[in-house]
């Protein structure tokens, strides 16, 4: 069989890429939109991305079971979100300052306790071969998605259905809207934000695993290329839904893989000018929701953005 998919390549290997790369930014995504919802913002969850990813990695290669790593990731990332609550929930504390020292501090630990696990290989996250029906490798390679993928999917349809017919997605719309009717209600607005928060913070972690131990799949210090702050304008981009988050995050795999569908294609000149696509999506984004009029659609109203 003919195994030259001619001009059909390109769109395959950016569908692949596309899922390959959305996965930890849908996490990342999904964690900041169960933050914002409460009323807080997080701009440490680049910080928590890349000490999740270290984590994940080193367990990986201590214990050998790479599920171990995505576990610990999502333990140290619900620490780190922990802290940034509880540090939030003080008198006179700005969430973004906290969030920029968040950030830094846990990429600095990333790479200090991360330095010995640079060199050991590390077992990677299964994969589901869902284009075993055909006989081309490049739809086969296109079709194989990691596990974290699919759960990621069922994670947004979850969050979704909680933040629209449950109790508890009620009490963290209420505590995001608005920190006066929460308490007239006997609610504990820092309370609830601050689980939020370390929520939030667990599945960043759980992205962070995915990058070291699937996609690129090792650990170094440049790993998250940003994709932590990216995220948070991927949440005001689809206005604070889980399910668009989904596709969001799709829209900006697919601009991330564009580049390196070009080069398996021959393409020679030029290509590496598409790499940076995500970045030029996220000024996009900024600006195009930027306008004082659509900017907050839908936004909690507790949010620092919209005060």
């Amino acid at each position: 069989m003919d195994n030259d998919l001619g001009l059909w390549a390109v769109p395959l290997a950016v569908i692949g890429g596309a899922i390959r790369v959305s996965t930890p930014i849908l996490f990342v995504s999904l964690g900041e939109t169960l933050t914002e919802r409460s009323g807080r913002i997080n701009l440490g969850l680049e910080g928590t991305l890349v000490f999740g990813a270290m984590a994940g990695y080193a367990t990986a290669v201590l214990t050998g079971s790479p599920w171990a790593g995505v576990v610990v990731a999502a333990i140290a990332g619900a620490v780190f979100g922990l802290v940034h609550g509880l540090i939030c929930s003080m008198p006179r504390v700005n969430d973004i300052a906290i969030g920029i020292a968040m950030m830094l501090l846990g990429t600095g630990l990333a790479f200090y306790f991360g330095k010995p696990f640079i060199q050991p290989v590390a077992p990677d996250l299964p994969a589901i071969p869902l284009g075993w029906w055909s006989d081309l490798p490049q739809v086969q390679a296109a079709l194989n998605v990691n596990v974290l993928f699919l759960l990621g999917i069922v994670s947004a349809l979850v969050i979704a259905w909680v933040l629209r017919s449950t109790k508890p997605g009620l009490i963290l719309r209420v505590v995001g809207d608005s920190t006066d009717a929460a308490r007239a209600m006997g609610l504990r607005p820092a309370v609830i934000r601050t689980i939020a928060t370390a929520v939030g913070g667990a599945f960043a972690g759980v992205g962070g695993a995915y990058l070291s131990l699937y996609y690129p799949g090792s650990w170094n210090e440049g790993i998250s290329s940003g994709q932590g702050l990216m995220a948070v304008a991927l949440v005001i981009f689809a206005r604070w839904s889980p399910v668009n988050c989904f596709w969001a995050a799709l829209l900006f795999g697919g601009a991330g893989a564009l580049g390196p569908a070009l080069q398996s294609v021959g393409v020679t000149q030029g290509y590496y000018l598409f790499y940076a696509a995500p970045y030029v999506l996220t000024l996009g984004v900024l600006i195009a929701t930027s306008s004082p009029t659509r900017a907050m659609t839908g936004a909690p109203g507790e949010l620092s953005i919209t005060k």
